[in-house]
């Protein structure tokens, strides 16, 4: 509510941070103020800092960048608030430190190590800054330990020096591993528990809103180079690729003489995701560069609280609106919260920065005279009525470590008293007297025994908060929970979110997208481009029966032999069985044909029967006419049991009544043309060949091909019969039923024998196509077996090349071409004589004809 009331007088004073226009009271400022108490605490840490340069020129930027005297960061102020809030309860505890007041020194810390060191040297010694004298302390002043923060350089400079006195020294800041070097940093404790979760909690972040493409902005030292490698390892192992690392020079100098360029590279990446890790003093330079180059296009993601003003300036659009921002979580302190509402200038006169909030924010004056502040402020003066971006009320990670550091030190005094050790009261009878060094000890056990944590009011764990930054318009600086991550929850319930709260940059309308690729969706894959990260990929269609039905994936599966890739190649449906069906185009008109043949063929019969006492018929030997002609008929409707849905009975009889049904055709014409040849020869007297005639044998070679055939068939089917197979392959979507042959060899070997048979046939024929016979037939047995030899010759290759319902197709055709060839070269000739030309079937025209053969023989010999 308070935060809503205040926006318009925020928008009416830009300059809060950096202030120059306002009163010359308001520069005048001292270093350093001290709060009394019988012993007392040191306190380093920046509120304000002075610049001494007006203008920076850079050959990578192409204007000026203004730069000021004094820039203010208030928010700071809090640590100073949580340092008195710490001390006046433990001085009102009667449990704790009886009978003695604890007190600090404030000094305020620049960012160079000379300022830095000399603060602390003027700390120690109780000499003005500037002058100082190495071990000699100007009065008996009682220090007991030093705060330091909120960098690790500043607590490291400053460590470094009180290492010389084994003198206390609690840092606030980050954990940092340098600083628990025990041989180097001995007498320094650091307040921070180790942020061992917060990597991969940061990456859990990425994974819940797909973002595979981020850049990293580190501290250019040894902590920035750990984090990277904990990026990295966490990254790799969720896939997650960093699109660039820029590393931050942590000193003013060095980071506008290489980060002016970075900068430009950071705004025309590609990613949309930018983590920037470190503490806030030691990336100033470059949080107030982004803030000015107003990067509206970008989601920040950050391990601490930035301040929402940088600089003076009147942009409604706020660089770091929308930002997440990862906190340590602690306990609402409501007694912090009312100690707050009670402060104000008149209460603690000695503080240097109250004067100078009440001045900015309340139209407080000061006095022309001597800078005091006068009492003409608003009614309702107080701080917690401040903007949020310009001083929290809740407390920060910083100022819990600086509460449990007080009491860290006021616990081991208390047992310092309690033993006696070097205690000694002053001759007047006031204070206490011990060694600073002596603290360690009671430190460190304390330490210990409260695990870090020193959760005797306020409990740390890996559970951090998770913020969005509301600053839009642009000094609204409302930090929201949306959520949390707790390294200690179940496996998968690590971070919760209310993505309903989140407001992003204002350039994104919905979840921004950070990604180098776009996601490859159902029915594509990734591939890989060479040279560049695995989140830089192609997209390409899943291969012939595979699917992906979930984005991103790297191989597609394929799918079962029963099941086809639908279109879209995101599914896997059923195959239908397919075969050769009556109901199908092709197995109507096959089956039209074999009907008709069939039917034909009876009607040579009939004709055949009906004029059986005619020459022709007689000629040709009645009884094997009769056998062929019934044969071929069984040869036309053997070829419909390849026809229909297969089973292993119909898969049998297929290839044996195909095999004994042409067999027996095969003899037959064999036995026609022996029964020619034997007919010719046997008109010679005293040829033996006259008994073969009379007594019919070539009749009998029909049953022993079939018996042949029947033999190889039986083997067939008790070795390796022909069974019910699935051709999952040749079609896309189905499975086509068909009889597999069980042995080829066999197949083979009945197609081989039928051929010699046609072979015999024909050779036979062929010897006697110019035999003197009035209806000799040898010439049309020789075309049928010709024929018959083309269409299996032909077969083989075609049935070998194709598959599916095409291949039984095939099979079928061949059997009703051969037949038909049998039936149109030895049968048609006959027909068209009995039917259309009556008069040649006739003894009357046989007689004729042979007379005339006689007359043309008896002539040719006079000749």
């Amino acid at each position: 509510m308070f935060s809503w009331i205040f926006i318009p007088l925020f928008l009416q004073f830009p300059n809060i941070v950096f202030t120059f226009n306002l009163n010359i009271c308001y520069h005048i400022i001292a270093e350093d103020f001290h709060h009394d108490g019988d012993v007392r605490i040191g306190a380093f840490f920046p509120i304000h800092t002075y610049y001494t340069i007006n203008k920076i020129k850079n050959s990578y930027i192409p204007y000026y960048y203004e730069d000021y005297y004094l820039q203010y960061n208030f928010k700071n102020y809090q640590f100073v608030l949580a340092l008195v809030y710490a001390i006046e309860e433990i001085n009102g505890n009667p449990n704790i430190l009886p009978n003695i007041t604890l007190g600090f020194d404030f000094y305020n810390v620049r960012f160079t190590e000379k300022d830095t060191l000399m603060i602390a040297c003027s700390w120690l010694t109780a000499h003005k800054r500037g002058k100082v004298l190495p071990n000699y302390r100007c009065n008996e002043r009682k220090i007991s330990a030093a705060l330091t923060g909120t960098s690790w350089t500043t607590s490291a400079y400053i460590g470094t020096l009180l290492q010389l006195f084994k003198f206390p020294q609690l840092s606030f800041g980050s954990y940092d591993p340098v600083l628990s070097d025990r041989s180097k940093y001995s007498s320094l404790y650091q307040m921070s528990t180790k942020d061992t979760a917060l990597s991969h909690g940061i990456v859990s972040l990425m994974l819940h809103f797909r973002w595979s493409w981020v850049g990293l902005l580190l501290p250019d030292d040894h902590k920035g180079n750990k984090l990277l490698s904990d990026f990295r390892d966490e990254m790799e192992k969720e896939r997650i690729c960093i699109a660039f690392v820029k590393m931050i020079p942590a000193t003013r100098t060095l980071y506008f003489n290489k980060q002016w360029k970075n900068m430009d590279e950071i705004q025309e990446s590609s990613t949309n995701v930018i983590i920037i890790y470190g503490d806030i003093d030691s990336l100033q330079g470059l949080m107030r560069n982004i803030g000015q180059r107003l990067l509206t296009w970008k989601v920040w993601i950050m391990n601490f609280e930035q301040d929402v003003t940088d600089h003076a300036d009147y942009f409604m659009l706020d660089s770091f609106h929308g930002s997440l921002i990862f906190t340590q979580h602690y306990g609402e302190s409501f007694e912090f919260t009312k100690f707050i509402e009670t402060v104000n200038p008149y209460k603690y006169p000695e503080d240097i920065y109250l004067p100078k909030l009440w001045h900015l924010f309340f139209n407080c004056s000061f006095s022309k005279i001597d800078c005091q502040l006068l009492d003409n402020c608003q009614l309702n003066a107080s701080l917690n009525i401040l903007p949020r971006h310009i001083l929290g009320v809740s407390m920060s990670t910083e100022s819990y470590n600086i509460y449990n550091a007080v009491y860290a030190v006021a616990h081991s005094l208390h047992e310092i008293t309690l033993k006696k050790i070097q205690i000694q009261p002053h001759e007047n009878g006031e204070g206490m007297v011990f060694f600073p060094w002596q603290l360690n000890s009671f430190l460190r056990k304390f330490l210990v025994r409260e695990n870090m944590g020193l959760d005797w009011k306020l409990k740390i764990n890996e559970e951090y908060d998770i913020l969005n930054l509301w600053n839009f318009p642009k000094g609204l600086g409302l930090k929201m929970k949306i959520g949390t991550y707790s390294a200690n929850a179940h496996n998968g319930q690590e971070l919760t979110l209310s993505e309903q709260m989140i407001q992003w940059p204002e350039t994104f309308s919905e979840i921004p997208k950070s990604v180098c690729s776009e996601s490859c969706g159902p029915g594509y894959r990734k591939v890989t481009l060479e040279g560049q990260a695995v989140c830089c990929y192609n997209c390409t269609p899943c291969a012939e029966n595979e699917i992906s039905n979930e984005t991103d994936v790297d191989q597609c599966m394929k799918c079962p032999e029963s099941y086809y890739a639908n279109k879209k190649k995101n599914h896997c449906l059923q195959k239908d069985h397919s075969f050769l069906a009556y109901e199908d185009p092709l197995g109507i008109a096959l089956t039209s044909i074999a009907l008709c043949f069939s039917a034909l063929t009876g009607i040579v019969i009939g004709v055949f029967v009906k004029h059986r006492d005619t020459p022709i018929v007689k000629a040709n030997n009645r009884a094997l006419s009769y056998t062929l002609l019934t044969t071929l008929t069984f040869c036309f409707l053997c070829s419909l049991n390849f026809i229909g849905q297969p089973n292993t009975a119909t898969c049998v009889l297929q290839q044996f009544t195909f095999g004994v049904s042409f067999t027996v055709a095969l003899a037959t014409v064999l036995a026609k043309a022996i029964t020619v040849v034997i007919a010719f020869k046997a008109t010679f007297p005293g040829r033996m060949v006259r008994w073969l005639m009379v007594s019919r044998a070539p009749n009998y070679i029909i049953p022993i091909c079939t018996l042949i055939q029947l033999v190889l068939c039986g083997m067939w089917m008790a070795t390796s019969p022909p069974f019910l197979d699935q051709d999952v392959h040749t079609e896309h979507e189905h499975i086509i039923l068909l009889c597999n042959k069980g042995s080829a060899v066999a197949f083979h070997s009945l197609l081989g024998y039928l051929c010699f048979l046609a072979l015999g046939s024909y050779t036979m024929a062929f010897l006697s196509r110019n035999l003197p016979d009035t209806f000799n037939e040898s010439k049309f047995l020789s075309f049928s077996m010709l024929v018959f030899f083309c269409v299996w010759i032909t077969f083989l290759p075609v049935y070998h090349s194709t598959k599916g319902k095409l291949m039984v197709a095939m099979e079928v055709f061949s059997i009703l071409a051969s037949s038909a060839a049998l039936l149109g070269f030895i049968f048609a000739p006959k027909c068209y004589i009995i039917l259309l030309r009556p008069d040649k079937n006739s003894f009357h025209h046989i007689r004729k004809i042979t007379h005339s053969k006689r007359i043309k023989l008896h002539k040719t010999v006079q000749k």
